[in-house]
């Protein structure tokens, strides 16, 4: 199997984590830059590596609702679509920067030095979240057969 690539997409900064093989385990990546060059650099990433799909973070509202930086995000989702050959997918991403944070700061990590790290963990979590799911749902199918 071909690995799958995760986005936390920010106005500063874009997140990426990827899947091993087996599409079973999330590892943080890289960090790039929010500008004119980040779709290019997604499209190297999917090309070199292969990926098989691509995972946006969507930032719903806690309510669940679409609000500015959802929509923003799903701009940026439809920029991808456009351009990468591979599918892109999008997954509920309420509060993971949140939980990247914590989770950093709880490893003993301050939060200066971890700034452009932080993108990366949100993206393993984002991607993370997504795999356990497709397992669970894979697990749940065998079952009921």
């Amino acid at each position: 199997m071909n690995p799958i690539l995760a986005i936390d997409f920010g106005h500063a900064r874009i997140g990426t984590a990827i899947s091993d093989e087996l599409q079973l385990l999330a590892h943080p990546l890289e960090t790039i830059a929010a500008n004119e060059r980040s779709i290019a650099r997604i499209t190297e990433i999917v090309r070199e590596r292969k990926v098989d799909h691509v995972v946006v973070g969507i930032p719903r509202q806690l309510s669940g609702k679409i609000g500015a930086a959802a929509s923003e995000t799903l701009g940026f989702v439809g920029k991808l679509r456009a351009i990468l050959l591979c599918p892109v997918v999008t997954w509920d991403e309420r509060l993971t920067t949140v939980a990247a944070h914590r989770a950093l700061r709880e490893a003993g990590k301050k939060t200066r030095a971890t700034r452009d790290y932080v993108d990366q963990v949100a993206a393993q979590m984002i991607l993370q979240g997504y795999l356990d799911r497709r397992q669970y749902a894979a697990q749940a199918g065998k079952m009921s057969r």
